[in-house]
């Protein structure tokens, strides 16, 4: 698991610096992950990339979002959980995050029960 955080450590930065995209750091996460700080670092990720128009127009809006990501980078390099608080606000909106499964018949069968919305057991 501590592998997988700091995978997702990395990611972020690379994406911070601009070397990365988030939809390519994204891709790059750990396949099906139970891991609650990996989900909510996946979700801070998504909203970076969703809130690009508010960061052009807003600096300190811009700064704060970036220290955020950051922080959560540093978290998870050491391989601690993120704040039960930063995931609980992502849980209060996301039931999980829609992390890429393994590429073989036991992750068709999670992505296919998902779609359908069906929990696993």
């Amino acid at each position: 698991m501590n592998e997988d955080r700091k995978l997702v450590a990395d990611l972020i930065r690379q994406v911070l610096i601009s070397r990365m995209c988030v939809r390519e750091a994204v891709v790059q996460f750990p396949r099906d992950t139970e891991d609650k700080s990996i989900h909510a670092a996946y979700h801070a990720l998504i909203h970076y990339e969703a809130d690009e128009d508010l960061r052009a127009r807003d600096e300190l809006y811009r700064e704060e979002q970036d220290d955020y990501l950051e922080f959560i980078s540093y978290i998870l390099e050491r391989g601690e959980d993120l704040p039960e608080n930063i995931i609980k606000n992502y849980e209060k909106y996301y039931t999980c995050a829609n992390i890429l499964h393994e590429k073989n018949t036991k992750g068709f069968l999670k992505g296919f029960l998902k779609i359908l919305n069906i929990k696993e057991k």
